[in-house]
């Protein structure tokens, strides 16, 4: 049953998505009365008429879609209530990795900047989804400085059981992984496959690689859930990671669930079928869209010092500017650019069609230009 038509069809609670002005955040409106069904179809009220529920489970897991600005905004009107009612917290991210936890404490607690913790955490390397999505929930934590959990095992970990599964890491590599990885659930490792096969040039020998992979994020962050709340007995946790990660309790929950007493709750996205036992709640989320990101048009080498020209788009702004291949960006609105995590923030907050000032050397000369800012395709 599409859950569109079902919400339709039980149309008598108003779906009254409110919006909040893109990343105006620190001060967004209060959560939207988001309707929450059950997998079987079920209208159950609104998302504020469940918070209470929710408020007494030790673990809440919302679902997303990595690049679905409304599903984060549902994750933190989530959050949001549940701070309200005075709810002890922590947020665990599958968005940042565990070594570079104390980065993550740093900028909660106010001693360095979001820049700071961008450029430490290594956020446009190692996740590269426009932080933008993420943003609003990040600045809320640190307003209300709500701890925010890197649950995820380093990228070189991942990378080495992709290129030689679990059973042929390296004893140090596999020491940063669980002891025990449960490859237990027949059903999960079915609906794997089912993803699997529509990664395009994959062939059937590398899907146990691929389920390695997946068993490595899913233990690993199960891990930090239950290392983090041990550590931590009066804390309750909202967890944030793909959908593909909570839905069923297959990939996180069950695993946390191994290792910690206390119930939990996983929310999801509505979106296409309802399948009873996918989630305890579906909640309706309203599209929303960030701005398209705002583009200068010239590529980019970063592997030596500063932001090295390489090339620059035919009609662009870079071009139309003057802008060459072999100028080095030093700044942007007067703002030293010395990375690619400080050129991508001094944009962060531009439109397409704004102008911002380029310093940038030329052999020896130094020069400013006005450029116009283009919009990504996406």
């Amino acid at each position: 049953m599409n859950l569109r038509a079902t919400w339709k069809l039980a149309l008598l609670l108003p779906l009254l998505l409110a919006g909040c002005k893109e990343l105006e955040v620190l001060r967004i409106l209060p959560p939207a009365p988001y309707t929450v069904v059950t997998p079987g179809g079920a209208v159950k009220g609104t998302l504020e008429a469940l918070l209470p529920e929710l408020a007494r489970k030790r673990v809440v897991y919302v679902g997303e879609t990595h690049s679905r600005y409304g599903h984060h905004l549902l994750q933190l009107a989530v959050i949001r209530g549940l701070h309200a009612r005075g709810v002890d917290l922590a947020i665990g991210m599958e968005f940042f990795q565990r070594p570079f936890q104390e980065w993550l404490d740093a900028y909660i607690e106010g001693r360095i900047s979001e820049t700071e913790m961008l450029e430490k955490t290594q956020w446009f390397d190692r996740w590269r989804f426009d932080y933008r999505l993420y943003r609003p929930i990040l600045r809320f934590a640190r307003e209300h400085r709500i701890p925010v959990v890197a649950l995820n095992v380093p990228r070189e970990i991942t990378d080495e059981v992709s290129e030689k599964g679990i059973d042929g890491l390296k004893p140090e590599s596999r020491a940063q992984l669980p002891e025990r990885i449960d490859r237990s659930d027949r059903a999960y490792r079915e609906r794997l496959h089912q993803v699997f096969t529509r990664h395009e040039g994959k062939r059937e020998g590398q899907f146990e690689r691929f389920l390695d992979v997946q068993y490595s994020w899913d233990e690993g962050m199960a891990q930090s859930v239950a290392d983090y709340l041990k550590a931590h007995p009066g804390k309750q946790m909202v967890v944030l990671a793909g959908s593909g990660h909570i839905a069923w309790g297959s990939g996180i929950p069950s695993r946390v669930a191994r290792r910690i007493d206390g119930d939990y709750a996983i929310l999801l996205p509505a979106d296409g079928e309802m399948k009873p036992g996918m989630a305890d709640y579906l909640v309706v989320t309203e599209e929303k869209k960030l701005s398209p990101r705002p583009l200068m048009g010239i590529l980019i080498d970063t592997s030596g010092d500063g932001i090295l020209v390489t090339g620059v788009t035919r009609a662009s702004g870079a071009e139309k500017a003057g802008l060459r291949k072999g100028d080095r960006i030093l700044a942007i609105d007067g703002q030293p650019v010395s990375s690619y995590t400080r050129l991508r923030v001094s944009l962060m907050d531009k439109r397409p069609g704004d102008r911002i000032r380029v310093r940038y050397q030329r052999d020896s000369d130094i020069g400013e230009k006005e450029l116009v800012l283009g919009a990504s395709p996406h």
